[in-house]
């Protein structure tokens, strides 16, 4: 997916779901990922198998204590136990004057991927938490599917990861009343 600006959550969503497609994902898979995100070849030349395990161990954290979070309370301690052990500051970096200035919480450029991806989304996230007032986030509530989705758009809060799953768990609702 590749994106207008840096949406660090919408990032951590698409790391997710990859690893919930293939828990085994390699690191040439995370790479694309990434790449789609910004990400550059340059960027990515330090990212190795070892970088990989550890960016994947970080996504799974992510993924169980935050994003599949449902209870409001829960999901924040969860972002606060992050950004405790992160121990990072806010800084505006541009990557050796590569990129455009955004926003990093990790240790420094020379941090490592997982604590990167740890802090930067927790940043994330808690700004769309407080921006909602809840986890605007969540896991499809159709059956069969455990695709992970962002929903801040405006409206009630969202329950599916796409229109094809809202509209397929509703045929199969009415089908069930009606025989």
């Amino acid at each position: 997916m590749t994106t207008d600006g840096f949406r660090p959550a919408q990032r951590i969503l698409d790391l997710a779901n990859a690893v919930r497609e293939d828990p085994a994902i390699d690191r040439a898979g995370l790479a694309a990922v990434l790449a789609e995100h910004g990400e550059t070849p340059a960027d990515l030349a330090d990212f190795t198998d070892a970088a990989a395990r550890e960016l994947r161990a970080a996504i799974i954290r992510l993924t169980e204590d935050v994003l599949a979070e449902p209870d409001p309370d829960r999901a924040a301690r969860a972002l606060n136990a992050v950004f405790e052990e992160s121990g990072a500051r806010p800084r505006l970096t541009r990557h050796g004057g590569r990129s455009p200035w955004h926003l990093h919480t990790d240790r420094g450029d020379d941090a490592g991927w997982a604590d990167w991806l740890l802090a930067s989304s927790a940043l994330a996230l808690a700004q769309i938490f407080t921006e909602h007032g809840r986890p605007a986030w969540g896991e499809c509530a159709a059956q069969d599917c455990t695709r992970l989705f962002l929903g801040t758009g405006p409206g009630a809060p969202r329950r599916y990861c796409s229109t094809r799953c809202a509209s397929r768990t509703r045929v199969a609702a009415h089908r069930r009343r009606q025989g």
